[in-house]
């Protein structure tokens, strides 16, 4: 379906605002770019941040098994001395 007045005088073949003359198209595609932009920036910013994230959970985990393992030798030792 064709809406009236869309697409009226605008030459074959010039797509460059999809048809529609003077209405503002182009302003509205830049601001979507841009926002696309800033949007993709900060998807970047969070996907990076989250990597750090799990490395540092990674590197806790390991932490918190090596002093979990320090404990056992402790209770180990303490309850060989206390008998």
């Amino acid at each position: 379906m064709r809406r009236a007045g869309l697409g009226e005088g605008v030459p074959p073949g010039n797509y460059g605002n999809y048809g529609y003359p003077n209405s503002g198209y182009s302003a509205c595609e830049e601001e979507n770019e841009r926002l696309t932009e800033s949007l993709r920036n900060k998807v970047t910013a969070i996907k990076s941040l989250s990597i750090e994230i799990g490395h540092e959970v990674k590197h806790q985990n390991k932490l918190l098994a090596e002093m979990d393992s320090q404990f056992d030798s402790t209770t180990g030792f303490l309850g060989f001395c206390s008998t």
